[in-house]
């Protein structure tokens, strides 16, 4: 990139230059800025292929994959490298166009392309597969040396987990959650959700700790309101109650009792009551 950046004025190399850091920047964060940044570069050196690449992955990354296409292409017509045709094939799936991406995967451009490259064609052609309908043809298609190798390689996480969810797609929900399994521990970066996945198959179910705390029981909110309570308040209260349950506020001869008789110990008002006058009665 740097060799054809020089190649431009150097006031316009160094402006082309901020755009496209800003888009290998974005991309992952935020798509629709960084496809934003790659128009720019695109319009300030549309002739660079670093140019013409970075406005197609931007394009990739915002679903528009239509222009992505005619991006990768014009690259590819300005290096002659294959390095983007898996790629190309994945924005042909993206336009609803499955069975041009398997076409692609067999022709000879596929050769060309390096380990990485070819067991990303292989992911792009099961993916067709899948579009398609033919879960059993994609689950073949991604049988392969790479899957069985113990190795651990850049792509060996990706490739893994593609092979698990064909296979749980299938319903073989077994085999999915052992591959499920095998690519969390390929996976150490966490660029898959392997282990939701596999949470998903044991029916394990995550609870945030913050929101459980906080649904708490109203029986248990009232009972902590009545601890924070002063006891003689309490007592005042239920003095209360017993009073409007024993008298009919409707009796002629009832007579509400004042604040002050609210706080009179009832053990001060005792009468003792004579033999006699029990008798009398």
């Amino acid at each position: 990139m740097r060799q054809e950046l020089l190649s431009l004025p150097k006031g316009l190399a160094e402006e082309v230059s901020r755009n496209l850091v800003m888009v290998a920047r974005l991309i992952d964060e935020d798509p629709e800025q960084a496809y934003a940044y790659s128009r720019i570069a695109l319009r300030l050196a549309s002739r660079v292929a670093a140019v013409r690449e970075a406005a197609g992955f931007a394009a990739y990354a915002t679903q528009k994959y239509s222009e992505a296409l005619a991006e990768f292409r014009a690259a590819k017509r300005m290096t002659g490298s294959v390095e983007l045709w898996p790629v190309m094939a994945d924005c042909e799936r993206g336009l609803g166009r499955p069975e041009r991406a398997l076409a692609m995967a067999g022709e000879p451009e596929v050769q060309k392309l390096d380990k990485a490259g070819q067991v990303e064609m292989r992911l792009v052609a099961a993916g067709a597969r899948r579009d398609m309908g033919e879960l059993d043809a994609a689950i073949v298609t991604l049988q392969s040396p790479e899957l069985a190798s113990s190795s651990v390689q850049p792509w060996t996480a990706r490739l893994r987990y593609a092979y698990a969810d064909a296979l749980l797609a299938a319903g073989r929900e077994d085999e999915a959650r052992e591959w499920f399994a095998k690519t969390l521990e390929a996976d150490k970066d966490g660029a898959t959700d392997a282990s939701d996945r596999l949470a998903e198959i044991d029916g394990v179910e995550f609870v945030d700790a913050a929101a459980a705390d906080g649904d708490l029981d109203e029986a248990d909110l009232e009972d902590d309101e009545d601890d924070d309570q002063d006891p003689a308040e309490v007592a005042a209260a239920e003095r209360a109650a017993d009073q409007a349950e024993y008298y009919d506020e409707d009796d002629e001869e009832y007579e509400p009792a004042d604040d002050a008789d609210a706080d009179v110990d009832l053990t001060d008002e005792l009468v003792v009551v004579e033999d006699d006058e029990r008798g009398k009665a």
